[in-house]
């Protein structure tokens, strides 16, 4: 849908409107069913479409079999007003009723209308038995709240604000849709633009662990997801660290999924399982710093680097599902069906055009996950479904937004939009018919309990509660069921029917015998919740089992560990029965290979390490301690003596070199005293009986994390550095080890490193140092090697200059540029390097406006000035140096006429690598410079249009992560590029050219977003009308990634 979604492209592709340009018999609903593939046991049928409906942005199903659709036509109106028009009406929210049954929407009833609903991100539907008081929950902008029908008139009387302050407010990645879980409460999320939550009266939220929700890593960041009570008390924020996930639903035993979206082009988009109180790895648990920043033992992979998969402390993924957009998501679990999706994840995914099920099984303390496609949508690219539910007959319904092209903001059709209704082949298709819901009885709201559709469950769940003790009878014979969803349900409902009575630790007692292990599983949840009345302080452990056969009872007994850090005595009188004992004898059953139970037992040992490791040494063997999992449990702990432990490991000359890496990058998670102890010990001791290739590798890594330590009087310790100097000649290492250490005799190398690889982000950096070493100076390095005879190493340097960027050079570089006694090609290079930087820009324009430059450098003048990175800059420039005509001087066709034409796709690959300069700032399975999104797939994520729009408009529309941003230092310089990555001590920015400057923060007076995209707005200059066809055509063909960070 346009709410999430892919963005995609910076060079060759954002996203411009179209409407109703698109014509034909494929963009007709009635023929929207025959260009889907449907799994085969599966069958289709349209349910609703335009003009009942437009731009279905979320949906609920109510109990009754109504279709409540949010609409989103108001959307971003900041990128859209051309598709919007003048439109002044707000939003609408329509319930949509079948009321013959024949399976296709017939009465449609706008339930609201407004601007607080506009763009809205999702609606939870909560109504009573009685058809009074029917509640919608509705995300959107800023705030969520309640919409009220209290007559049962399919019209809001009034609104109830729930939560405000959210950021995020007209921004794909801000709060999203709720859902009721079967303990009675809500479940929602929000992506990295929520940044905060407040209540109703605008005071910042406290959670559950005293800690205020935002974004500031204190110590929640980026996406976060949450459970609240139906009136927004008992707050809880139950994960974190994920970038923009879209949705979190609750299975019967109270076991939360979602999907996440990745950074456009990175083949990252995951699905969750999401583990309470996990940090899911989008940005750097420690600095904050984005996921390509350089790192220790970095995953090899991208899609596994997205998420900082290889740092102790992040939850696995269950699923990597590749390029994608993805959106709407809810648990299976009726009987319509076929068996195959019964207590499956059925997903949405606008980007790839598809509707799928993920059928999950356990695996260790975690799952794996098996994909089934249900709608495939990818011969009509158009197909963009934004949100999946579960009828209460047990079909699904489908939404979907219908759009050529997702993302960065942007849409291109508001008049249409659709719903299918998928069910089994035959009958079931052809009528939609639902019973009808009395929940007067314990009986009857028993049976509505085991409805599939949740809006039912609520009903039911409501009025159970309200029935007391009277409803415990025919939930304890549910309680029996051979299902175990059903049996996990009414375990739900009587505990919290009896939770201030004996009754509740009773029915925990009951579901931890259960003979399947998800009822044990949702018994401890059960437990967890219930901290009142008889179960305040529920001893556990009394009645768990410590030695549980399955790993995922164990995970939530680690997780309750958590919950009970404010209620449990860690040290009880008996060191036998302490948490800590509890602890250790569960990590004993750790089997070294379980990466979901290793971040368990790490979230319930946080503020306790000291306490649990030393009862694990107490409980373990001398063989279990040299065993791999008890090195992984050192890995992921963060007490007083893991360092030390770590560095022991390190210097085992029985550690594999390739597991070195693992166990510097888990030091960096250490105290700061303790780990500086234990490199400092690696850096300069004595590495007996290590290889030399492990004893490098030990010394440089070491090195690199030592701070604080002058070597220039210690000639032992010089000889070490000097060591690990020579060993990692060359490299990024290299760089950072000479300036840490402010190793001035080894400047000369950096230059010669940058000379030799001119263009590079190595040189970029060495140079950095250089110019902080003053080497700029008369006789510095930098004039040495200017006034060498070697006119290739003089070459060789300006390239490197230029490339840097760094106006400290321009002094010497004009002087060069304006000695005439110097040869011309070192003058041209020395124009080039000084309008590489804003500073030199400026120079060189101001000799050229008063014209005072040298005449035989007029177009190396012009040249530089062209291509200078300040557009005023340019402008000005272009006045004095008139551009050159465009490429065949004839204007380009209507975008209709270039999206009918047909181009030659090996051509447009040509134009791609070549004269369209594409793959300068984009990468095709490897292939190009990596500045904006990796256009790998994008054939399969925009249709033609939105691909000839994002070349011709490239700010129209800008994705999330891919904004141009403006920075202004106190030196008063102006920087620009994509924003790679902040932290408290620096912010760096990616040029055009894919090089990455740092930006001290203590230095930025001013940053801001800029409203234009790094992307040239003039490509199709460089292009005659049939190449640019050329170029969509082989856009579009890219459909797979292939050979580069795939697993």
């Amino acid at each position: 849908m346009k709410l999430l979604l892919v963005a995609l492209l910076l060079v060759c592709l954002p996203l411009i409107a179209c409407g109703d340009d698109a014509t034909g018999d494929e963009h007709v609903a009635a023929q929207s069913v025959e260009q889907l593939e449907v799994h085969p046991d599966l069958e289709v049928k349209l349910f609703a479409s335009e003009p009942m409906l437009t731009n279905p942005a979320s949906i609920d199903v109510d109990h009754l079999g109504r279709v409540w659709v949010c609409e989103a036509i108001n959307y971003r109106a900041f990128a859209n007003a051309d598709v919007i028009g003048d439109r002044q009406e707000g939003d609408r929210i329509l319930v949509l009723e079948d009321t013959d049954g024949d399976a296709e929407a017939d009465s449609s009833t706008v339930f609201y209308q407004g601007h607080d609903v506009d763009s809205a991100h999702g609606i939870l539907v909560l109504a009573r038995g009685d058809g009074q008081e029917t509640r919608a929950l509705v995300s959107a902008l800023d705030s969520v709240f309640f919409l009220i029908d209290d007559d049962g008139d399919l019209k809001a009387d009034r609104k109830d604000v729930l939560f405000t302050g959210i950021g995020g407010a007209q921004h794909d990645h801000g709060v999203h849709a709720f859902h009721f879980g079967p303990d009675g409460k809500l479940y929602f999320n929000m992506g990295n633009a929520g940044e905060q939550i407040k209540d109703k009266e605008g005071r910042p939220i406290v959670d559950r662990m005293g800690h205020e929700v935002n974004d500031s890593r204190q110590p929640y960041q980026q996406g976060m997801v949450f459970r609240c009570n139906l009136d927004g008390s008992g707050f809880e924020t139950l994960a974190w660290n994920f970038r923009n996930n879209w949705e979190v639903c609750v299975d019967s035993f109270g076991t939360m999924w979602q999907s996440d979206n990745d950074d456009d082009g990175n083949q990252g988009v995951r699905i969750n399982y999401v583990m309470d109180y996990g940090n899911y790895g989008y940005n750097d648990e420690l600095t904050g710093a984005a996921w390509g920043e350089p790192r220790t033992n970095i995953e090899a992979e991208i899609p596994r680097r997205h998420w900082h998969l290889n740092d102790p402390g992040v939850i696995p993924n269950l699923l990597q599902t590749g390029a994608g957009a993805p959106t709407g998501i809810c648990v299976y679990e009726g009987n319509l069906l076929p068996k195959a999706f019964r207590g499956a994840l059925i997903h949405t995914d606008a980007g790839p055009n598809i509707c799928r099920a993920y059928r999950t099984k356990p695996d260790g303390a975690g799952y794996t996950a098996e994909v089934v496609d249900i709608i495939d949508g990818s011969r009509n690219q158009w197909f963009r479904p934004s949100d999946v539910c579960v009828a209460p007959d047990g079909s699904l319904i489908v939404a979907d937004w219908y759009d050529p092209g997702v993302g960065g903001h942007r849409m291109q059709d508001v008049g249409r939009g659709r719903l299918y209704r998928v069910t089994p082949k035959g009958a079931a298709a052809k009528e939609y018919n639902v019973a009808a819901v009395d929940v007067s009885t314990p009986a009857g709201a028993v049976s509505a309990l085991q409805s599939p559709n949740m809006a039912t469950r609520y009903v039911a769940w409501t009025a159970l509660q309200a029935m007391g003790a009277k409803a415990e009878p025919a939930l304890r014979e549910m309680f029996a069921s051979e299902n175990p969803a059903m049996r996990a349900r009414a375990m739900w409902a009587l505990g919290r029917l009896n939770s201030l009575s004996p009754h509740a630790a009773l029915v925990v007692h009951e579901a931890l015998k259960d003979r399947d292990a998800n009822v044990r599983v949702a018994g401890i949840r059960l437990a967890r919740e219930m901290v009142t009345g008889e179960l305040q302080g529920l001893a556990l452990f009394a009645v768990a089992n410590i030695e549980e056969p399955s790993p995922a009872v164990r995970r939530e007994m680690l997780l309750w560990m958590h919950d009970a850090k404010q209620e449990w005595k860690w040290h009880a009188p008996d060191e036998r029965e302490s948490m800590a004992s509890r602890w250790a004898q569960l990590a004993l059953q750790y089997d070294g290979k379980d990466r979901w139970y290793l971040e368990a037992l790490g979230i319930a040992a946080e503020g306790h390490w000291d306490e649990c490791l030393k009862r694990l040494e107490q409980l373990s063997d001398v063989e279990w301690q040299a065993s791999a999992a008890a090195r992984d449990i050192w890995w992921r702990s963060r007490g007083a003596e893991t360092s030390a432990r770590l560095a022991a490991i390190i210097a085992d000359p029985q550690t594999p070199l390739a597991e070195l890496p693992r166990y510097f990058r888990a030091l960096d998670f250490q105290s700061r005293e303790a780990m500086q102890a234990a490199v400092e010990g690696l850096a300069f001791d004595d590495l007996a009986g290590l290889s030399p290739e492990q004893a490098t590798l030990v010394r440089a890594e070491a090195l690199n994390r030592l701070e604080g330590c002058d070597l220039s009087q210690d000639a032992a310790r010089l000889a070490a550095l000097d060591q690990a100097l020579d060993a990692c000649r060359g490299t990024e290492q290299f760089v950072r080890l000479t300036d840490k250490f402010r190793a001035s005799h080894r400047l000369a190398e950096l230059l010669t490193l940058a000379q030799g690889q001119a263009a590079s982000q190595l040189a970029v950096d060495a140079l950095a140092v250089l110019y902080a070493s003053e080497q700029c100076r008369p006789e510095g390095l930098f004039d040495l090697a200017l006034r060498s005879d070697d006119a290739e190493l003089v070459s060789q340097t300006l390239a490197a200059m230029a490339t840097a960027a760094d106006p400290r050079g321009n002094e010497l570089l004009l002087a060069l540029a304006l000695d005439a006694d110097r040869p011309l090609a070192a003058r041209r290079g020395a124009v080039k390097a000084l309008g590489a930087n804003a500073g030199g820009a400026e120079q060189l324009l101001q000799l050229a406006q008063r014209q005072e430059f040298p005449e035989q450098l007029k177009e190396a003048w012009a040249a530089a000035l062209a291509a200078a990175p300040s557009p005023e800059i340019r402008t000005q420039a272009a006045a004095i140096f008139p551009a050159p005509p465009t490429k065949d001087s004839t204007p380009l066709p209507s975008l209709a006429e270039l999206v009918d034409s047909t181009g030659d796709a090996e051509r447009g690959k040509v134009v791609f690598n070549a004269t369209g300069t594409c793959r300068n700032c984009h990468q095709v399975n490897g292939d190009g410079t990596e500045v904006g999104p990796d256009l790998s797939e994008i054939g399969k994520k925009l249709a033609r249009p939105a691909m000839f729009e994002s070349i011709l408009y490239p700010s129209a529309a800008i994705s999330h992560n891919f904004e141009n941003w403006v920075v202004l230092t106190d030196d008063g310089l102006v920087h620009g590029g994509l924003l790679v990555s902040e932290t408290a001590d620096e912010l760096k920015l990616k040029d055009e050219k894919g090089i990455v400057r740092s930006i001290p923060t203590a230095t930025i007076e001013e940053k801001s977003k800029s409203e234009a995209s790094l992307m040239p707005a003039d490509i199709q200059k460089l292009l005659t009308a049939a190449e640019l066809v050329d170029l969509v055509e082989y856009l579009s063909t890219l459909k797979e990634r292939r050979g580069v960070g795939i697993e």
